[in-house]
């Protein structure tokens, strides 16, 4: 504990006011509890650097065949199922509701280790959709010109524009901590430790983000991009109990250069301990070859980290490529 905290209250009270103080100045977004670490040469040092991690027999993550064909019914329970990499189709009864939704073939120059879970077309024009922030491996052009007219997206602030530049008006901005509501649906807009930028939208003008999704009967937290910080415990406090964590496992390595903006997995294991949810889903693995990691070493590492905590293996839901997991009542 900071020694200018005498007690653990004090230290959870200040922990929250950090994630509600004011990101916005000058038109960026910043952190208020932290600043980015790295010089602009950083990046330049990290490509020339010696890889330590043999990538051979490299291996995408495993799929199972998935016609998507479920979707366009509806579940008695919920269920989610893996498209890949940050995507997800949650069904929870009759609503679909997709994460950063990716189906295209590529981010930008780097092409997918392997295809989607389930078809583009699968997708009911009922579904709508969520957005964490604006780089290539979470907001794909490809998909959101495919996808149906009819869905509707929820995005953090600064990134309507974009939708609505491609003809895509059924589209609600928000910032940290506001909510919309959609049918039987709480939606909220959350904190996380990241960054943007993408062609056409400079460093940090667009807010990144996470969501508590919240159907009425059931929570689901989707952590989007994010390195390990403080925020996981507040949202537990606030939105808990918590059903279902979907956390980032990959892009991890370096550690020096990545530590700041994505979490390793004994990190996701700490960030599922501290929300204090029912399951963990694993993402961001296993789809793109993104850092220097083996796209297959994040389950791997994932599952001894679980042994050695001691963790129930039935909690963490590893899933293939279009695998689909029934949540428990």
């Amino acid at each position: 504990m900071s020694a200018r905290f005498h007690t653990p209250e004090q230290a959870r009270v200040a922990d929250e006011a950090s994630l509600r103080a004011p990101h916005r100045a000058d038109g960026r977004f910043f952190l208020p509890w932290g600043r980015w670490p790295h010089s602009p040469l950083a990046f330049l040092r990290w490509t020339i650097a010696r890889n330590v991690h043999d990538k051979r027999g490299n291996r995408p993550a495993p799929i199972v065949p998935n016609d998507g064909v479920s979707l366009s019914g509806r579940e008695e329970s919920a269920s989610l199922t893996w498209v890949g990499h940050s995507t997800f189709a949650v069904h929870d009864r009759e609503d679909v509701c997709l994460t950063d939704p990716h189906f295209g073939p590529r981010s930008l120059l780097l092409g997918r280790e392997l295809g989607p879970g389930i078809p583009l077309e699968a997708i009911p024009p009922r579904a709508f959709a969520v957005v964490s922030h604006n780089h290539y491996d979470h907001l794909d052009a490809y998909t959101v010109d495919r996808l149906p007219e009819s869905v509707e997206w929820f995005v953090p602030l600064g990134l309507a524009k974009w939708f609505r530049a491609r003809g895509r008006s059924r589209v609600v901005e928000l910032d940290w901590w506001q909510s919309a509501r959609r049918g039987r649906w709480t939606l909220t807009c959350l904190p996380s430790q990241h960054w943007s930028r993408r062609f056409g939208q400079p460093r940090n003008t667009t807010l990144w983000c996470s969501w508590l999704l919240d159907s009425g009967q059931r929570r689901y937290y989707f952590a989007g991009d994010t390195g390990y910080f403080h925020g996981f415990r507040t949202f537990r406090d606030r939105f808990g109990p918590i059903d279902v964590a979907m956390l980032p496992i990959g892009a991890y390595e370096p550690r020096w250069f990545m530590a700041y903006h994505h979490m390793s997995p004994e990190e996701a294991c700490r960030a599922f301990e501290d929300l204090g949810a029912r399951y963990l889903v694993p993402m961001h693995w296993g789809t793109f070859d993104l850092t220097d990691e083996p796209t297959d070493l994040p389950p791997r590492v994932l599952r001894e980290v679980l042994t050695r905590r001691g963790a129930d293996p039935e909690r963490a839901r590893i899933l293939a490529v279009g695998e689909c997991f029934r949540i428990p009542d």
